[in-house]
């Protein structure tokens, strides 16, 4: 069964992008104009659809035919952009919606942006588009485009030099200048982009709608996004879900982050699950690429237009000299590519082929395969029949751009290649860019560095593997319970988190110095004793933890120590006594917690080395609640996963009830989302296999606490 969830496709998209007649409201006769430059392009490209320019000024416009409003247009355009100042606009989209038009562009600024009165006109107009069913791009857009339709519903300069004549990429951004300059950077990275959309305020339309409608496109390979804020956590998630049932690989630059503001000082977890980590988490779940950089977004993308992924890790590498091969297998150690070794079968057959080169992975030709270029064909034939790469990358340097060996080393590449094109073939060299424009065209993917050739490649693998895993599944349903109000202390928190099933070292609340005593002997010395106040979340920080109690006499001084020390650093404090608990077995320590985002709700979080998950960010993190599997994957991905697997000969710690216990957290969490803002157990102390865990503290904050 599907697991997408069962949104409707967004209306409104098939009129927006591929409208039979277009009105221009407010339409320019100069096409150097914003209200003008829209016209420009929908005559430039050649569209084919009605075009009515509305101008109650002008007999004409850009030699069309003008009319003096939109309800004198003499059918009902399925599109109208509006090039108008902000003070015309309510009017202008009431009389979309009266006129009965499927959707609608806005250019103008003004809005949201500017402040409270520019917020209002926004909302009213929103209002009136969702009340009529008018889908709405904007305002302070730049539009959108469709290449094959030769619809060209923007200004953006960006399509001054060439307009885009259908390729298979989709570019959606908040940001319409981003959105240009990804679109100009395609073009000159030799990638033709069929669909482009710039969301701006989002009043009507927003990126996550988009990416859903562009993901059920069958002539979409790849979809680029830019977003700097997300409204619709829903939304969002149901458009990755669709794209990743469809597999299409979505390349998110996702900008902006932000601290976890005053619940940072609240505990480790709010200050490791910020708002960027969130992002991360959901673009791992959903096998999205986040792009850190414009050129790391352009590049995916061009690899990602040929619509080959690799189906594993394992690369070949083919060099004319030795020191290219150690680049690139530096590079590939970097981006986690296995260079494995050819096996002797294929490196007696190397050597067969060409004594004077090398005969493993990488293999150096030397510069011997310039007189006979078969030596090339069958080195790759070697490569992808007996070594079983996944890619192969060879490095050519300038050579391809010689008169003399150019169109001579293409040939002898795809011949050794076109057994294997579903497969990527990625040559890193510089020509002239017609040069690399036919090497293109005969099937390869070309670099003129090889880091970012190596960086390609990682991203399409984990675009492959982001496709190979499920999506997130329901978790597990934890009953709801009574949540006091306002803070809770550190007994208060371990017992609710203890009815979810999170198991805690035996421990009772005291309030005498001579029930201290008592408490500590029925529990057994050594024992542990910490101040309980819901006012005094870190109790460390005033001396309000005693490790290694020893017998009775140090339990009940210890009692008066506690309770001194609290009165003495908080007077204010409510104090509900002293916890004395069972000193914890040894074991390794880890940090579980959830915190909720404001967007995107609850987000589990899990890291190694209780508060030294802090100090070397060493977490894994997803939103929502998870189940066994997912635990066990975020558990895998820290680097301190191998404490908890045997490292250097010490046992093996138990993984399968550290799992459940993020399954029981998560899904405390989701369950009471509504009233706890942050859960946090740390340490917890995870035995040897079979031995399960013990969370030894507890910290829970209200919602309102965090907000």
């Amino acid at each position: 069964m599907s697991a997408v969830p069962s949104t409707p496709v967004p209306t409104g998209f098939e009129q927006a992008f591929r409208p039979r007649s277009v009105a221009v409201i407010g339409a320019s006769d100069d096409p150097g104009r914003i209200s003008g430059r829209a016209l420009h392009y929908l005559l430039r490209a050649g569209y084919q659809g009605a075009v009515y320019p509305v101008n109650h000024k002008r007999a004409t416009v850009q030699g069309l035919s003008a009319y003096p409003s939109l309800d004198a247009v003499p059918e009902v355009p399925d599109m109208a952009l509006i090039g108008l100042p902000s003070r015309l606009l309510k009017q202008a989209v009431t009389d979309c919606v009266a006129k009965g038009v499927s959707a609608a562009v806005i250019y103008a600024a003004g809005f949201a942006e500017t402040g409270e009165e520019g917020q209002a006109l926004q909302e009213e107009l929103a209002d009136i588009a969702r009340r009529g069913n008018l889908r709405l791009f904007g305002p302070n857009c730049l539009g959108l485009l469709h290449a094959a339709s030769g619809f060209v519903g923007t200004f953006s300069s960006a399509f001054d030099e060439a307009i885009p004549t259908g390729g298979s990429v989709a570019v959606v951004s908040q940001s319409g200048a981003y959105g240009g300059h990804l679109a100009y950077l395609c073009r000159r990275r030799n990638v033709d982009i069929g669909y482009w959309v710039s969301t701006g305020n989002e009043a009507g339309t927003d990126v996550a709608e988009c990416v859903h409608w562009l993901a059920l496109q069958d002539d979409v390979s790849v979809i680029l996004a830019y977003a700097e804020g997300v409204r619709d956590a829903g939304r969002l998630r149901t458009a990755l879900a669709v794209a990743h049932e469809r597999r299409k690989p979505v390349v998110f630059m996702k900008v902006g982050s932000s601290d976890a503001g005053a619940a940072a000082a609240q505990s480790h977890t709010a200050s490791l699950v910020g708002s960027d980590a969130v992002y991360d988490a959901l673009f791992r779940q959903y096998g999205v690429h986040r792009a850190r950089t414009t050129q790391e977004q352009v590049d995916l993308a061009y690899a990602c237009s040929r619509g080959v992924l690799p189906a594993g890790r394992r690369v070949g590498v083919v060099t004319v000299s030795g020191g290219f091969g150690v680049q690139l297998c530096d590079a590939a150690e970097r981006y986690g590519l296995d260079v494995a070794g050819l096996p002797e079968e294929a490196r007696a057959r190397l050597r067969e082929i060409n004594p004077m080169g090398s005969d493993d992975n990488p293999c150096d030709t030397t510069a011997g395969w310039l007189n006979d270029m078969s030596l090339i064909t069958d080195t790759y034939r070697v490569m992808y029949a007996q070594g079983d790469y996944d890619s192969v990358i060879g490095s050519f340097t300038m050579l391809p751009d010689s008169p003399t060996y150019g169109e001579a080393i293409k040939e002898a590449i795809r011949k050794g290649t076109s057994d294997f094109m579903d497969r990527p073939t990625v040559l890193c060299m510089e020509a002239r860019p017609e040069v690399v424009r036919s090497y293109e065209e005969a099937g390869f993917l070309v670099y003129d560095d090889s880091e970012r050739a190596v960086a390609a490649l990682d991203g399409l693998a984990r675009l492959r593997e982001g496709f190979e895993r499920p999506l997130p599944a329901p978790g597990a349903v934890a009953p709801r319970q009574e949540v006091p109000d306002g803070p809770l202390s550190e007994a208060a928190a371990r017992e609710l988190l203890a009815s979810a099933g999170v198991p805690f070292p035996g421990s009772r609340v005291v309030t005498s110095a001579s029930a201290a005593a008592e408490a500590a002997t029925a529990t057994g010395f050594p024992v542990v004793m910490k101040i309980v106040s819901p006012d005094i979340p870190h109790k460390t920080e005033i001396g309000g933890v005693l490790l290694g109690v020893a017998d009775a006499e140090a339990a009940a001084a210890a009692f008066t120590t506690l309770t001194a020390r609290a009165a003495a650093a908080r007077p204010d404090a409510r104090v509900e006594g002293v916890l004395v608990s069972r000193t914890a077995p040894s074991g390794v320590e880890v940090i579980v917690g959830v915190r909720r985002d404001p967007v995107f709700g609850p987000v589990v979080m899990f890291g190694t080395g209780g508060v030294r998950a802090e100090l070397f960010r060493d977490v894994a993190t997803r939103v929502g609640a998870v189940d066994r599997d997912e635990a066990l994957r975020m558990i895998a991905e820290t680097r301190g996963h191998a404490l908890l697997t045997g490292f250097r000969g010490s046992p093996a710690a138990d993984v399968d009830a550290l799992a459940d216990l993020l399954v029981r957290v998560s899904a405390f969490a989701v369950a009471h989302a509504d009233r706890i803002g942050t859960v946090e157990l740390n340490p917890v102390v995870v035995g040897e296999a079979g031995q399960g865990v013990l969370a030894l503290d507890a910290l829970m904050v209200p919602r309102e606490e965090v907000a």
